[in-house]
């Protein structure tokens, strides 16, 4: 009785919750509720932890060096086009910078961010191929806690992000994202195409450069909603949640600088990324 009581509360404040979602997101995929996108995850770390691994155990590793490559060059392509949706939407086009509300409208430019906003959401599935490639490939190595972490809470947070916030500074990260992704998914490209292309990876000790000032642009652009005198942001949790989030990978990614480079350590593979020699 106890256990059907606390469910029925629980289906009452998801349905009094509900009621503040977009209404222009009404009918557009996954976005129906949080259960669609939760399972997906779910079953990604199921299959990334447990099952695929146990599945390869007594098998050859995949050699996927073509379609890894047609993957990462994919992505770097989908990565510039989300990036000039973002910046045509508002970061260059309107937005201050500072304080940048949702616009919540149906004009073209509010509904553009919108769609941009849903599919850089749905690029957080197409992402979860880099964890399905290390297992049918057998680097479970590389599978690490942040790897799997990083890419599971991403699209999670981000379903609530658009289902409630599509547009204003909220999305700040999203495009710095798309622009570190373009960098980071160029080199995986290049790493796919074998040996012989690996000289033209001169800059691969400036990819943790590059993941650290992401964080820290992301850090210091909303923490300003902390010092702002009156900002009328209409979801201030998000705001929170994104700070946590850049303010705790910007601590785990200076701690493994601080091995790689300054003790002189071999980077750790899960700050990598996933980024091996023989890739």
């Amino acid at each position: 009785m106890a256990f059907s009581n606390l469910t029925s509360k629980a289906v009452l404040l998801y349905d009094e919750w509900i009621k503040d979602a977009d209404p222009r997101l009404e009918g557009w995929p996954l976005m129906s509720s949080p259960f669609p996108t939760t399972f997906i995850i779910g079953t990604y770390i199921y299959f990334v932890t447990s099952l695929g691994p146990k599945l390869m155990e007594n098998k050859k590793p995949f050699e996927l060096r073509q379609i890894m490559a047609f993957y990462n060059f994919s992505v770097v392509a989908l990565s510039l086009y989300m990036t000039y949706e973002f910046l045509m939407s508002g970061w260059a086009t309107g937005y201050s910078f500072r304080c940048d509300i949702v616009d919540y409208s149906r004009s073209p430019t509010a509904l553009r961010m919108v769609r941009t906003c849903w599919l850089y959401y749905f690029s957080k599935f197409i992402e979860l191929l880099d964890t399905i490639f290390f297992v049918l490939r057998k680097k479970n190595n590389q599978v690490t806690f942040l790897h799997v972490f990083h890419h599971s809470i991403m699209p999670w947070t981000w379903w609530f992000g658009v289902k409630f916030a599509a547009g204003g500074l909220g999305t700040f990260h999203a495009l710095l994202n798309c622009i570190v992704h373009v960098v980071m998914y160029t080199y995986y490209g290049i790493c796919s195409l074998g040996p012989a292309y690996h000289k033209y990876l001169w800059w691969k000790k400036y990819m943790t450069t590059i993941q650290l000032v992401q964080f820290i642009m992301i850090t210091v652009h909303i923490g300003q909603i902390y010092i702002m005198d009156d900002c009328p942001y209409q979801y201030p949790i998000f705001m929170f949640i994104i700070w946590l989030y850049g303010s705790m990978f910007l601590v785990l990614f200076l701690h493994f600088w601080y091995h790689a480079y300054t003790k002189g350590q071999r980077l750790p593979k899960m700050a990598r990324n996933g980024i091996s020699k023989d890739q």
